[in-house]
């Protein structure tokens, strides 16, 4: 493996799929969070903490464009790091993947990726706009949510492990384990402790719009990745199958 080859497309990869990312965040999500955070600023003045004055909405709006600002930013660094990790996984599963060539493979794996440790759990424990949720209580759903990808993660991973070792007949297995196993799991994790007391119009349309940002990510990453094994091969020097 030419180790400085992988790790130069691993982390762009994740780079220009996490620019992508934040791009798509700025344009499709954000406005729910514009929503979200108007009716929070309309509660604070109703209730007096706050006063709608010319003063707060001019910090108010300086806050927004400096979150906004880094949003792109913010899409480029958690990509990098999430690019890094997807192209350790593809080396090592690479061989075990369907396809016939490393752009199909990688589309694979981002599939099972993005299933196991980003769909699955937020089904459990979907992302809500900044309305709905109690300040207290947010190291617990932090916990609840990072536990339920880490058991997903791993659990995907054994079953891997299995389907590696049983006969091609047998390798459904494999599948049926992983979906009794993340149904008990499902089941059996705590659910949210917090009421959702926004519209659910607001609630769905940023979990819709949230699960289309994350899964441009992964798009990108799988087709910019695949693109560039294809071409730089950092595998060159070790025995796998060349594309055809």
């Amino acid at each position: 493996m030419k180790t400085i080859l992988f790790l130069a497309i691993v982390l762009v990869s994740g780079a220009l799929a996490g620019t992508i990312h934040g791009v798509a965040n700025l344009a499709i999500v954000e406005p729910y969070l514009d929503e979200a955070i108007g009716i929070e600023n309309q509660n604070l003045f109703a209730s007096g903490e706050e006063e709608d004055t010319p003063q707060f909405q001019a910090e108010y709006k300086n806050y927004r464009d400096w979150q906004k600002g880094g949003q792109v930013l913010a899409g480029t660094i958690l990509g990098t790091s999430i690019g890094a990790l997807f192209g350790i996984v593809y080396a090592y599963a690479r061989d075990s993947l369907p396809g016939d060539s490393d752009l199909k493979k990688t589309f694979v794996l981002a599939g099972i990726m993005w299933l196991t440790i980003y769909l699955i759990p937020f089904l459990k424990y979907p992302a809500n706009p900044p309305t709905v949720g109690d300040g207290e209580t947010v190291v617990l759903r932090a916990i609840l949510y990072l536990s339920f990808i880490a058991i997903s993660g791993f659990g995907a991973l054994g079953f891997y492990q299995l389907y590696k070792r049983l006969q091609p007949k047998s390798k459904i297995v494999a599948f049926v384990g992983y979906a009794a196993f993340i149904g008990i799991v499902f089941a059996l994790m705590p659910p949210n402790p917090d009421e959702v007391t926004a519209t659910m119009e607001l609630v769905n349309g940023f979990r819709a719009m949230s699960v289309v940002a994350v899964s441009v990510f992964w798009v990108s990453v799988a087709f910019i990745l695949g693109i560039f094994w294809h071409k730089f091969r950092p595998d060159s020097q070790i025995s796998m199958s060349k594309n055809r």
